[in-house]
């Protein structure tokens, strides 16, 4: 303790000796809500840090010729004009404890659970450097969800960004779930970040992969429905940078953010205030860079190590052409799309397997998987197509051929049917579907 008390006391009469302990002081000329516009910090940097009047802190958002914009994030009051605002000469930060694994915490590497913060808690950047295309590496490994639907059909590799789009109530925060309760004993860390929930949202998802035997490998990092916006807006580069954190170490991560449909909205609320002109839907001009920049951390580095993204949007009446769905459509490797019709019919997980993708397909596939899921999904596809338009028609007045198709197709989609975590291994999944295939050849065969 005494060496730690000498040496904050050197490190203070170094500072005042190299002249550092002079700071430039502002004054707040305007409040609106959490953004303050501040005269008088003329060297003020960009996320820098400043401390605001009475014990709020905040980061310098905007900078023009004779203001700057202060976003507060964290604040014991009301802030009120003329309050002083006082530069530090640093970037904002968060901070992340290595023993956030089995808790819910939040991007100041606070339990919030026990609302204390963690004893072993480190100052961690909000942004890094963008990897380099020099330090990316192929993505051929699968990441194996145990859900049969996406694992032999729309597979995702290990460095994928792969959506998960559908209506409310539809089972897209289940999927994550799953592929996070499968991720047991693989050596796997997993981050699922919570994105203006509720908490008794976030402690059903907590209770749950507790139950499962999950939180030994998983952090939940929050950001409730009642923390501030600045605090939503902030969290899911915390998390992408913690990711990296684990990658640089030769980890494999597994990250989701639920969901970025409201992520969108709080930076639309954020960009509002600053003044910002708003394009379509009253979104600003750089919403598509604010996801795609949070996205494009997730890869293959060549250190072994990966970040595979599963990012979550939430879609009205089935439409995923929204502004915000098309835009995240575009950034990710593909999208898993589930329907609220075939969730209502009992079909889960509920896969609308004609409008899902994945853009990198059998590549992250071991080969056997990959020859069983191209011929699945050509049978799948044809049956469903088949099916809309032959739904209404009477069983008895067609052709052999066409009643042992659509009886090969409505097996197949029997077979996929899976509820929560009952995950399905690569070789029970080939067993299962090479035996549907094989009698649906027969009974073919048998016709012709």
């Amino acid at each position: 303790m005494e060496s730690y008390s000498k040496s904050l006391v050197d490190k203070k009469i170094e500072e005042i000796k190299a002249g550092r302990n002079s700071y430039e002081i502002g004054l707040v000329t305007a409040v609106k809500e959490y953004i303050l516009t501040v005269r008088g910090l003329e060297n003020a940097v960009f996320m820098e840090r400043v401390l605001i009047g009475n014990g709020a802190e905040g980061y310098v958002n905007a900078i023009r010729r004779s203001e700057i914009c202060v976003t507060v994030v964290k604040s014991n009051g009301p802030v009120f004009i003329g309050d002083q605002v006082r530069g530090t000469g640093e970037t904002y930060k968060a901070a992340f404890a290595l023993s956030s694994f089995s808790r819910v915490v939040d991007m100041f590497g606070r339990d919030r659970m026990t609302d204390q913060v963690l004893e072993d808690a480190e100052p961690i950047a909000i942004e890094n450097e963008p990897i380099s295309i020099m330090d990316r590496g192929k993505v051929c490994r699968p990441l194996e969800t145990g859900i049969a639907g996406i694992d032999l059909i729309y597979p995702i590799g290990k460095g994928q960004r792969q959506l998960i789009i559908g209506d409310k109530k539809t089972g897209k925060t289940q999927i994550t779930l799953d592929a996070i309760a499968n991720q047991k004993g693989k050596n796997m860390v997993c981050i699922y970040v919570a994105i203006g929930k509720t908490k008794k949202q976030v402690k059903r998802v907590y209770q749950e992969l507790l139950a499962k035997g999950c939180m030994s490998y998983t952090i939940i990092l929050a950001a409730f429905n009642d923390d501030t916006t600045p605090v939503l807006y902030l969290t899911p580069y915390v998390a992408a940078s913690i990711a990296e954190k684990f990658m640089m170490e030769g980890n494999d991560v597994l990250l989701v953010f639920d969901d970025l449909k409201r992520h969108a909205d709080v930076h639309r609320e954020i960009s509002l205030l600053l003044g910002h002109v708003p394009g379509r839907e009253a979104y600003p001009p750089d919403i598509f860079y604010t996801h795609s920049r949070l996205l494009e951390r997730g890869c293959q580095h060549l250190n072994g190590g990966s970040i595979t993204i599963l990012p979550i949007v939430e879609t009205k009446g089935g439409d995923i052409t929204g502004y915000i769905s098309t835009n995240i459509i575009s950034i990710t490797d593909g999208q898993i799309v589930l329907s609220k019709k075939n969730f209502d019919k009992g079909q889960k997980p509920a896969i609308n397997y004609g409008l899902s993708v994945s853009r990198l397909g059998g590549a992250v596939q071991e080969e056997k998987v990959k020859k069983l899921g191209t011929k699945v999904r050509r049978e799948l596809l044809s049956y469903l197509e088949t099916r809309e338009v032959y739904e209404l028609a009477n069983m008895d007045e067609m052709s052999p051929l066409m009643r042992a198709k659509l009886k090969r197709g409505a097996k197949i989609l029997e077979g996929l049917i899976q509820y929560k975590y009952s995950p399905q291994s690569p070789e029970t999944c080939i067993s299962k579907f090479s035996a549907i295939l094989q009698e649906g050849a027969a009974e073919g065969n048998e016709h012709s």
